[in-house]
């Protein structure tokens, strides 16, 4: 029997594939959708993925978790252009029923030469997920929203820390210079919620909001932990449309 992430990795792929099979994990009556770029009900999935299949997308899942009835992964999308994306889905009585992401264009490689995808893709040290957990949340909240920057080194590792933000490089001293830079004597990177953090072992997303150079937008950061520490970071930040714009009243978190 398939795991939930495996199931949700034969959804994405079915973007490509157009089989209406892998899409039946969906269930569309209780299906609720948190793009608010996409509209609810206008067309069934099973029909939209045929149509997107037909214009040749391509679809990668570089890494998919497990979380409780929570499914997070990790994609790279070749539609009219290359975009990095972070898929959340809600599961209930073995079907997915509700849907969030986090879609950035794809750049890089960043001045460590790494891309925005790379690196490890299992998790591991699955006893390790909620203090783990823990600990992500803890930064985020002390570091990231609070601003204590000289707490940085409790949570990273100063030795191994690798970076895959493609504005960004190696080292906790590059991502310091990073959260000090203010634009109109605010935080150009200002992180003011965190709305839910998923984890399986090592590898843990966190889902915030705030604003990225004065935008409001969304934050995806997913890391992954060595020994209680921060030894890797990926992310995609996303603008968030102005509510007159939605698609759907269901909210981005």
């Amino acid at each position: 029997m398939k795991s939930k992430k495996d199931k949700i990795r034969s959804l994405l792929k079915a973007i490509e594939t157009g089989d209406a099979q892998a899409v039946a994990v969906v269930n569309e009556a209780q299906y609720i959708q948190h793009n608010p770029q996409t509209q609810e009900g206008s067309e069934g999935l099973a029909a939209l993925f045929q149509r997107l299949s037909k214009t040749s997308p391509r679809v990668n899942i570089v890494r998919a978790f497990e979380d409780g009835e929570f499914v997070f992964a990790h994609t790279e999308y070749d539609f009219a252009s290359r975009k990095i994306g972070f898929e959340v889905f809600r599961f209930n009585a073995g079907h997915a029923v509700e849907h969030w992401d986090n879609i950035q264009e794809r750049q890089g490689p960043n001045h460590a030469g790494r891309s925005m995808v790379d690196g490890p893709t299992e998790a591991t040290d699955h006893d390790l997920t909620e203090s783990n957990r823990a600990l992500v949340r803890s930064f985020v909240e002390t570091v990231l929203i609070d601003g204590q920057l000289n707490r940085l080194t409790e949570f990273i590792n100063v030795d191994t820390y690798a970076e895959h933000n493609p504005r960004l490089g190696d080292g906790v001293s590059v991502l310091r210079r990073a959260l000090e830079s203010e634009i109109d004597n605010h935080r150009r990177i200002d992180y003011q919620r965190v709305h839910r953090v998923l984890a399986e072992g090592n590898f843990v997303l966190c889902v915030s909001e705030g604003n990225y150079g004065g935008v409001y937008s969304a934050f995806y950061d997913l890391f992954r932990l060595t020994n209680g520490q921060v030894v890797e970071h990926w992310d995609t930040t996303e603008k968030i449309a102005p509510r007159s714009e939605w698609k759907n009243d269901n909210g981005k978190f």
